[in-house]
Formats: structure tokens, sequence, C-alpha cells
């Protein structure tokens, strides 16, 4: 299977909410370049985090770790993110259906997620999870551009 991950994820507590905080986060771009070395076996991860100035911090993980279904069939591939932990999900319509991929095509899947503690002793936490899929060889540019399919299922975080 020639497929290509990329996993960015965005965290973020209440401080980032609002003002230059929620300016800085919203200025996060969705989509980097592919380092040198990802393979169909490995995933492209970006961690970005209020902790580090939204700073973005690139690793490699092995593609069956990251939280989407990958299913080839008939000449094109199935992709669905898994959505957990269901708890941390705001209200939000009901999930599309899976999207299913030609060679040659890519989509950008969005997922958020809020989060407070048991007994309310911590705030609000909060991330988003992008993650940019394409079927096929592809440049290490690919997901700078616009996808195919584009899939917004993030909802209101309150």
């Amino acid at each position: 299977m020639d497929v290509t991950v990329q996993w960015v994820r965005t965290s973020w507590t209440k401080q980032s909410r609002g003002g230059e905080a929620a300016a800085r986060r919203n200025a996060v771009p969705v989509g980097f370049v592919l380092p040198h070395g990802v393979t169909p076996a490995l995933a492209h991860t970006v961690r970005i985090d209020e902790w580090d100035d939204f700073t973005p911090y690139d690793g490699q993980v092995e593609v069956r770790q990251v939280d989407v279904v990958l299913r080839e069939s008939d000449g094109r591939l199935r992709v669905l993110p898994r959505v957990q932990p269901l708890f941390g999900l705001p209200p939000r319509r009901r999930r599309p259906p899976a999207v299913r991929l030609a060679p040659g095509e890519w989509v950008r899947w969005r997922l958020n997620y809020r989060f407070s503690s048991a007994a309310g002793v911590r705030g609000w936490s909060y991330w988003t999870d992008t993650f940019n899929i394409a079927y096929g060889p592809v440049s290490e540019r690919v997901f700078l551009g616009a996808p195919v399919y584009d899939v917004d299922e993030r909802g209101p975080v309150r």
C-alpha cells in the first residue's frame, strides 16, 4: 500500500482561547513539508503545544499507531479516522462517511477534543488532530497545497 500519512496535533489550554495566544495558535499550519525518510510504514508527526509557544516539532511513528483506519480495495484507499476518546468530543453532527481516495488524491481530515479533570482541579485543555493522507507517490510538499477532500469534523469547544 503506497500511502503517505502526516499527523498534526495542536494542544492548548483555556489561556489560548483569546488574544495574542489564540492568534498564534490559529496561525499554525495544517500541513507541513515531509521530511526525508518517510516511508509508507512511517507517519510524519508534528506536535505543536501551547507550552512551547506553538513551535512545531517533527517526529515519526509507525502508521498503525495513528488513529486512522486505512483499507485498500478496488484500486482505492478507504480513509476514516477513529474518534478517541469519545468523552472528549465536543457536540457535533453525525460523523461523515469514510473517504475513498483514488491514486494521486489526498485528504485533510480535522477533529478536535476538549477535556477537564474529573475533580475539576485543572482547567480545560484542548487539542486538534489533522490527518493529511495521500494515496500513491507524492512530492515532499504535497500537504502544503489544497487537498482533493477536506473533511472538517471540528465542533464547538465553548
